[in-house]
């Protein structure tokens, strides 16, 4: 007979839910940079539409001719993220409303774990847990999806600037558009000491003593050690168009499990360290619409900048 046993179970209340995934937003390049749309927990799909030819201009009577376009869907379905933590056991005797403070708090360390699961997850198709490629995510992640040659671009830690330039370029010869950027810290501190050549002052000061930006030139920017997660990560930023090439979105259930006895997380015996667990889980989805409106910058196998 199994010896966790989950003695209550809830739903956080949808104000507090709410709460949740506006901090992720503070947390998560992507949701920073992109919208979120709620989601069923069976999922979306997503129709994209590809034109090849231009408009038309038709005169009185004339024939109006064929348009050729590709139409191709993309699923977004939740993915189920989990967080649990150890408290005092005391929790069980409190009122409702003391117990509040404890779940506010355990709410906003769950809003940041999903918020970088999230990005970890999407950019790198890794677990967060284990910062190893997810069977569940598989391809279904920048590092996974863009792969043309021409829109990777090889990190160079002095002219990163120059990077991003190529990386717009090359999405834009696909008759792509641009709208944001996320990279890691070493790309923007190598940004911020970029200097001036007739006066060596700080050409982007912005950027100095981990000056996190909300925009560089015309792109909405973020700064985020997702972007270089885990220790053999080559990738320094991507660039490309996250709002309306990239769509994610949560179900609106959270759950919370109140766990009073057992080990449900290899620590030992609650009941031996007076203490009960809360664990909850989130569905995340997103999807990659169209690849060709990214670009990755990734840095050479030897790169030595620091990541």
């Amino acid at each position: 007979m199994p010896n966790t046993k989950t003695t209550s179970g809830t739903l956080f209340k949808p104000e507090l839910v709410t709460e949740m995934f506006s901090k992720v937003k503070g947390h998560s390049s992507l949701a920073k940079l992109s919208a979120a749309d709620p989601m069923p927990f069976a999922g979306t799909d997503t129709f994209v539409f590809t034109m090849d030819v231009e408009a038309a201009i038709v005169g009185e009577g004339a024939q109006k001719p064929a348009g050729e376009a590709e139409t191709t869907s993309v699923t977004i379905k939740p993915i189920k993220f989990i967080y649990q933590h150890r408290v005092s056991d005391e929790f069980m005797h409190l009122s409702e409303e003391k117990q509040i403070p404890y779940l506010k708090a355990f709410a906003g360390g769950f809003s940041k774990k999903i918020a970088r699961g999230m990005d970890i997850a999407a950019f790198h198709g890794f677990n967060p847990a284990t910062a190893t490629a997810s069977t569940i995510v598989g391809t279904n992640c920048f590092t996974g999806k863009v792969t043309a040659a021409n829109h990777i671009i090889t990190y160079d830690a002095t002219k990163p600037d120059d990077n991003i330039d190529d990386a717009v370029a090359a999405i834009q010869t696909s008759d792509g558009i641009v709208t944001g950027v996320a990279m890691c810290p070493a790309m923007g501190a190598a940004i911020g000491k970029m200097k001036m050549s007739h006066s060596n002052q700080a050409m982007y000061p912005e950027f100095r003593f981990g000056g996190n930006p909300a925009t560089f030139g015309a792109l909405a920017s973020d700064i985020n050690g997702t972007v270089s997660f885990g220790a053999n990560t080559l990738l320094r930023a991507v660039v490309g168009d996250f709002a309306n090439a990239f769509k994610w979105g949560y179900a609106g259930n959270i759950p919370l499990e109140i766990i009073q006895y057992g080990d449900p997380d290899g620590q030992g015996d609650l009941k031996r360290t007076n203490e009960i667990v809360l664990r909850s889980e989130a569905y995340i989805g997103w999807g990659i619409l169209d690849p060709g409106s990214f670009a990755l910058i990734r840095a050479a196998a030897a790169s030595g900048d620091g990541e």
